[in-house]
């Protein structure tokens, strides 16, 4: 989902440039794909809330049609944040385009992030499966949501999302010629990416798309 510049911070991740060099020594499609893209790299938007509300109500809806909701939405609140949330009526919310379901995952996160059951300052010392068990818990959350959210918000550098199609497309047009291609083929392709898996797949995602990626 595309960003405004205000929303998306400029956080260069410390591993990007090591990265680069390794994956282009070791892939022969990368190493052709990155120096088309510059110094571009991965951005966050730096507010775990903020990121996960926003992949909520992009589900299953155009980018275009998920910003011009996502506006609408939060222009409702003060600011951006759980216990704001709590506060608004389901009409009004409703009023702004979320379906009723989504109406209703954005309410089980702001309480997720109210009771203290998300344990955000503990995030940098867990393992990405434990991340991932902890957001899935979440309704309207899944595997890859929370592989979105490791990518983006905790710029983890070895993430793997078989489930993107985006990644797989890629994958099919750059390795294979346009081939399908199965979850075990994406996986065998990106045994070479590790250990800065999430570095190719942005790679790869910027070669069908060369609007930079983030959520």
């Amino acid at each position: 989902m595309a960003a405004t510049e205000k929303e998306v911070f400029s956080v260069v991740p410390p591993y990007w440039g090591e990265a680069c060099k390794l994956l282009m020594k070791k892939d022969r499609v990368l190493k052709r794909l990155i120096p088309r893209f510059g110094d571009a790299c991965l951005q966050s938007r730096g507010d775990p809330f903020t990121t996960l509300a926003r992949s909520i109500v992009g589900q299953q809806i155009s980018v275009k049609a998920a910003q011009t909701v996502w506006d609408r939405f939060a222009q409702l609140p003060e600011q951006m944040s759980p216990s704001a949330v709590l506060r608004l009526k389901v009409d009004d919310m409703r009023a702004a385009g979320l379906s009723a379901r989504k109406v209703e995952y954005l309410v089980d996160l702001a309480i997720h992030f109210s009771n203290g059951t998300m344990h955000l300052d503990d995030w940098n010392s867990m393992d990405d499966e434990s991340i991932i068990a902890e957001l899935i818990a979440i309704r309207g959350i899944g595997r890859w949501t929370a592989e979105m959210f490791l990518i983006f918000h905790l710029m983890r550098p070895d993430v793997l999302p078989l489930d993107d199609v985006g990644l797989i497309n890629g994958i099919s047009r750059n390795y294979f010629s346009g081939e399908s291609v199965s979850r075990s083929d994406a996986r065998e392709v990106a045994a070479a990416w590790a250990p800065y898996r999430s570095v190719a797949t942005w790679y790869i995602w910027r070669s069908l798309d060369p609007e930079p990626v983030a959520y």
